[in-house]
């Protein structure tokens, strides 16, 4: 009977307003976007550490000299002595088929003419990115030709580590943003509920009840609607971020497959509707209590 007399009250508050029923479907579009903005962050931060895993020990080692024989000798002295290195993985430099590839978008057929002058370049894996590790290279391979050039690959790609780094950032705006209209939405449904049932909270505080007791019909409303609505909008949201993932894994790229989400993310993701539910019954309470101090 307690339960009862505690549920009629609660359902002839909200229940029957379609201005507040509505709000289970705005925070199913809430959800869904802050878990598509959410999913969006936590994916350039995956890219990113991918991104800095994989080219934190990469270089490339440019010897430049017109004739062959010399730059081939060179190049062949600088793979020893790289190799001998602590902390090299691998050492392996780049044959002129595929240097002629790579060449091709600019030179077309002349990059596989023979006579045609080209650098020797060797690739070096370091088991770190330490900057006395690449500082070595640097001196092993200077020692053989003192035109010697060593560029880090990360280097190259930090443009697209900083692009990354500020999607990241923009798509974290964006969780706080949603974060806040959907408070002020919560805030809205409250005192639109408020509003319409004035003259039945009246009776309910001339019968005995607190003002406390009135939030906590509202906020376990609310809060009960925004589960509900999210719990909708995420499962929709991360089914698209699924489908999404599948289909980018068969494009076959290191950096694209260093976007995938991993448990911990999937985690994180799934979570949402239960601290937006809890938000909103903080904001719900606190919203009631401060109207119905001031009008009731």
């Amino acid at each position: 009977m307690t339960m009862l007399t505690r549920a009629r009250p609660e359902r002839r508050l909200l229940d029957e307003s379609r201005r507040t029923r509505s709000m289970l479907w705005i925070m199913a579009i809430m959800l869904f976007l802050t878990v598509l903005a959410a999913a969006l962050g936590l994916a350039m931060a995956s890219a990113n550490r991918a991104l800095e895993r994989q080219l934190a020990g990469r270089l490339t080692i440019q010897l430049i000299e017109a004739d062959a024989a010399k730059r081939d000798a060179a190049a062949d002295a600088v793979v020893e002595r790289v190799r001998a290195l602590p902390g090299v993985r691998r050492v392996a430099e780049v044959d002129r088929e595929r240097l002629a590839q790579l060449l091709a978008p600019w030179l077309g057929d002349a990059g596989y003419d023979a006579e045609l002058p080209m650098p020797a370049m060797i690739d070096v894996d370091l088991a770190t990115g330490e900057d006395a590790a690449i500082a070595a290279v640097t001196r092993a391979a200077q020692a053989v030709s003192a035109d010697a050039r060593v560029d880090r690959h990360a280097q190259w790609l930090s443009p697209v580590a900083a692009f990354l780094t500020t999607i990241g950032w923009f798509a974290a705006a964006l969780v706080v943003l949603m974060a806040t209209a959907t408070t002020a939405v919560v805030l809205l449904a409250a005192r639109a509920g408020l509003d319409t049932h004035r003259d039945t909270i009246a009776v309910l505080h001339m019968l005995g009840s607190t003002d406390r007791q009135v939030a906590r019909l509202f906020q376990r409303r609310i809060a009960l609607d925004t589960l509900i609505g999210g719990a909708l909008g995420a499962g929709i949201a991360l089914a698209a971020i699924w489908l999404l993932g599948r289909q980018s894994a068969t494009m076959q790229s290191e950096l694209v497959s260093g976007v995938a989400l991993g448990r911990i993310d999937w985690a994180v993701l799934a979570a949402i509707p239960l601290v937006f539910a809890l938000m909103a019954m903080i904001a719900a309470r606190a919203g009631v209590l401060r109207t119905l101090e001031r009008t009731l």
